[in-house]
């Protein structure tokens, strides 16, 4: 299991298209991936898990990988996190 955390710095937070950004590289790994924000924890897969959260900018999350790509699915959705998604 691999875990770590990543400050959500665009305004919006995790609305409707970064959350579909964010799903769509979730996708892409074979690993078991979540989200979690203040003992939350969802399906990284999953937009209306990931929605539910009410992610906005300045909220701390937690991003957990466990599978066989589980260091690369982590390091990957905090770079886009962190990019701000391209906004």
């Amino acid at each position: 299991m691999y875990v770590k955390e990543v400050l959500v710095q665009n305004q919006v937070g995790l609305h409707a298209r970064p959350a579909t950004f964010f799903i769509q590289k979730a996708n892409e790994f074979k690993s078991s991936i979540w989200v979690e924000k203040e003992e939350r924890r969802v399906n990284a897969k999953s937009l209306l898990g990931v929605l539910s959260l009410g992610i906005v900018g300045g909220t701390t999350i937690k991003v957990i990988a466990d599978g066989v790509d589980e260091e690369g699915a982590v390091e990957s959705l905090i770079k886009l996190v962190q990019s701000g998604f391209s906004e």
